[in-house]
């Protein structure tokens, strides 16, 4: 049994049907590319998610009110009012695993500069806030203790509110101004660097920031927080920081060692590692619809060695004669399945890494083609020119040789 000869066999048998072989590859090509494009998104979506909350710090925590939802049972609405000053307070003065820390308030509403205005959130936040997300300022300062400790109306925008209000590229002009949200006149002592959009399309740039007494005294007009948010020393201390900020607030919100707490801390490892586990679901659910193309395309080479296998009875038949035993019969039609299959594969991977590298970052998306998916594509081709091409080939292994010359 000469393997390279069955190679050329199949080979030539392949070329001198090239329609139909393309037709057959056809499937392959498309399930193949189809299934590289969804894992390009899905794996290119992941790293744009990690790298954009990496950006805030991977050592970012953020406790919010109110008991862990993730089971599913809703708290009481009291229960959303569990964070207090003397929290805050008391993060401040006993803090040893976290560097900042800011207590937070937002509020919603129109912002209005002369004949202009627009929708935004106000978050009212502590000096260290800026320092917590990693943010830079392009224009102006900082509000200071002193506006905290005077809840002094001023406040840092965001590039959008500037770009509304102002006009494109007015960031410097901007700087003194006073604009007016719900009614409470505020002057703009500083503009944010431009963060842009995040992966869940957000406009982060459309954002006003403003000393939180203000916020809470005048906007809000509340005496509780909407989250604290803190920065651990590291992320290695993360846990750490966890564990010390929950035996303060356990103490401070005088909680019996079998009572639930009534908030919840989250960490920014926890959030990136959620939102990559539900990336790699949704990954996974993409690629398996697109895997089902592959399927039919194995159906559909199948289909088409069965009929080459009867096409070509008396080929086999002489072929039996002169002394090619089952086994080598067998082999050639395996041959002929695995090449178009592979062939069709190769070709599938070429147009799915085209697509992933130029079209799917042109449409605005995410891409990122993971070596291993490239692998894993040649692999199931090769099984699939196996699988579907077993039947066929045994088909014309067990055929009688002198039954298979006498077919017309």
């Amino acid at each position: 049994m000469n393997i390279l000869n069955l190679f050329k066999v199949s080979i030539n048998a392949v070329a001198n049907n090239k329609m139909r072989s393309f037709l057959s590859m056809l499937g392959i090509i498309i399930g193949v590319a189809a299934v590289i494009i969804m894992m390009s998104i899905g794996q290119g979506s992941k790293e744009s998610i990690r790298k954009e909350l990496s950006t805030m710090g991977t050592n970012l925590l953020t406790i919010r009110p109110g008991a862990d939802m993730r089971g599913g049972v809703r708290q009481d609405p009291s229960a959303m009012q569990t964070l207090k000053m003397a929290d805050y307070q008391r993060i401040l003065d006993e803090k040893k695993f976290v560097s900042y820390v800011s207590p937070e308030v937002t509020s919603s509403g129109q912002v209005i500069y002369g004949n202009n205005n627009t929708t935004s959130t106000i978050y009212g936040e502590s000096t260290e806030y800026l320092d917590i997300k990693q943010w830079g300022l392009e224009e102006g300062v900082n509000f200071t203790e002193e506006d905290i400790r005077k809840a002094s109306k001023v406040c840092i925008v965001g590039a959008t509110i500037v770009k509304e209000l102002f006009g494109e590229g007015k960031e410097a002009e901007a700087i003194g101004k006073n604009i007016r949200f719900k009614s409470i006149p505020l002057r703009i002592v500083g503009v944010l660097e431009s963060k842009g959009y995040n992966s869940w399309g957000m406009d982060q740039d459309n954002v006003i920031i403003a000393p939180y007494t203000c916020v809470m005294k005048r906007i809000a007009a509340q005496t509780y927080f909407s989250s604290i948010v803190c920065s651990a020393l590291t992320e290695e201390l993360s846990d750490a920081a966890i564990e010390e900020l929950t035996q303060m607030l356990r103490s401070n919100h005088k909680l019996k060692a079998e009572a639930v707490d009534d908030f919840t801390i989250r960490s920014q490892a926890e959030m990136m590692e959620t939102m990559s586990s539900t990336m790699d679901t949704v990954t996974v659910i993409l690629v398996v619809a697109a895997a089902f193309s592959l399927l039919v395309a194995g159906i559909g080479i199948m289909n088409i060695m069965l009929v080459s296998v009867t096409e070509r009875t008396k080929e086999i038949g002489l072929r039996m004669a002169v002394g090619a035993t089952g086994l080598v019969i067998s082999l050639q039609f395996l041959i002929e399945s695995v090449l178009i299959s592979l062939t069709g594969g190769l070709l599938g991977v070429l147009l799915g890494c085209l697509v992933g590298q130029f079209v799917i970052p042109v449409m605005g998306m995410p891409s990122s083609i993971p070596a291993w998916s490239i692998y894993v594509s040649f692999a199931v081709c090769t099984a699939i020119g196996v699988i579907f091409g077993y039947i066929p080939a045994r088909k014309a292994a067990n055929m009688d040789p002198i039954e298979a010359i006498r077919h017309e």
